[in-house]
């Protein structure tokens, strides 16, 4: 059984940065493809970024392509994602997610087995 905690979020200026953080207990970090999904108010969850096991492969959706980065610390069990030139678009509550045995063309679908409680991100000025 795997526990994620979020943390990082909080509110920030159009153009800002923020990075997030998951950390992760329970389990054998390294072995799980960790990803980043969001949902804002009124609209479905959706994907963000997924990284390999050895973050060697990286995933991300059109959305947040080349402002985002998605990394990850195995000898600390712990998921980042760097998150740049924000906008108000992005505002939503930020999952981190862990799966075993996900292949690459897997990676944005949702059925993930674990999931944290969710950061607010709010993009406003």
């Amino acid at each position: 059984q795997v526990q994620l905690v979020e943390s990082g979020g909080g509110l920030v200026q159009p153009g800002g940065s923020l990075r997030l953080s998951c950390a992760a207990s329970g389990g054998t970090f390294r072995r799980y493809v960790m990803a980043w999904f969001r949902q804002a108010p009124g609209k479905d969850r959706e994907f963000v970024a997924a990284i390999s096991t050895t973050g060697g492969s990286r995933y991300y959706a059109d959305s947040v392509k080349d402002r985002f980065t998605i990394s990850r610390d195995n000898p600390k069990n712990t998921l980042f994602l760097q998150m740049n030139s924000l906008k108000p678009d992005d505002t939503a509550i930020y999952y981190c997610a862990a799966d075993y045995g996900r292949i690459y063309s897997e990676y944005p679908s949702p059925e993930y087995d674990y999931w944290g409680q969710g950061t607010q991100v709010t993009v406003s000025s």
